[in-house]
């Protein structure tokens, strides 16, 4: 087998500057660096990322489709990211997720519960030591590991979507140490229930978790803004 002479160029450099601009946008949009109803400059935007405006005009556009700014005629674009609406994405993904989980409850061969009991002994090594990075990663393993083993490939196309909104979440929830040993404490309970091949719980505690950390998030991304809002279980 031949040898590489040369070293693989890493993935994230394959991507194109239009992919960039508009993930950086939209991860600034709804860590809620912009707030909501703010028109966005979109000259001030390319000098503040050191590119011309013609790939920001393009991550605009997008973010139109994703519904995160709206365009209004001869005013300019406008952040549509709200505290109600981070909480229905929230609730949204629950429903999901917690369908995928009661599937996966069925579903859980050896094989999966052995690899998801790696998944849960990294993450807690990872919240002792406060490894940001590494945690959401295998965090965001964890959860894909679960949609895996539903077989939900439907459903899991659903949260494509928003899985922007979804790092971007784990990021700012998981820098608050009480939130990273909270969030390793259910996505344990999440394992305990699959093990149990215990369908029913494991739908609820999916559910709750993911309702909670999304209101958390809320809270912390729009403060008093988020005041008001609620969803009872």
């Amino acid at each position: 087998m031949l040898q590489p002479v040369v070293e693989p160029v890493a993935p994230d450099l394959l991507r194109s500057l239009r992919e960039h601009v508009h993930e950086r946008l939209r991860r600034a949009i709804v860590a809620g660096r912009f707030r909501n109803g703010e028109r966005l400059n979109e000259r001030q935007l390319a000098e503040m990322l050191g590119v011309s405006t013609t790939p920001v005009k393009d991550a605009i556009r997008k973010l139109e489709s994703e519904g995160l700014v709206r365009t209004e005629a001869r005013r300019g674009v406008f952040v549509e990211f709200s505290a109600r609406q981070a909480l229905e994405m929230a609730l949204g993904r629950a429903a999901l997720e917690s369908v995928m989980a009661h599937i996966a409850a069925n579903r859980l061969t050896e094989a999966d519960e052995h690899a998801l009991a790696r998944l849960i002994a990294e993450m807690e090594q990872a919240t002792e030591h406060g490894d940001l990075e590494d945690l959401v990663a295998l965090n965001e393993a964890y959860h894909r590991a679960i949609h895996r083993i539903s077989g939900c490939t439907y459903l899991e196309r659903r949260l494509d979507g928003q899985r922007m909104y979804d790092h971007a979440q784990r990021i700012a929830l998981h820098s608050q140490a009480d939130e990273r040993r909270r969030g390793f404490e259910e996505h344990r309970d999440i394992h305990e229930a699959l093990r149990a091949r215990d369908p029913a719980l494991a739908e609820l505690r999916m559910r709750r978790h993911i309702v909670r950390s999304g209101k958390a998030h809320v809270r912390l991304v729009f403060g008093a803004d988020a005041e008001g809002l609620d969803y009872d279980e």
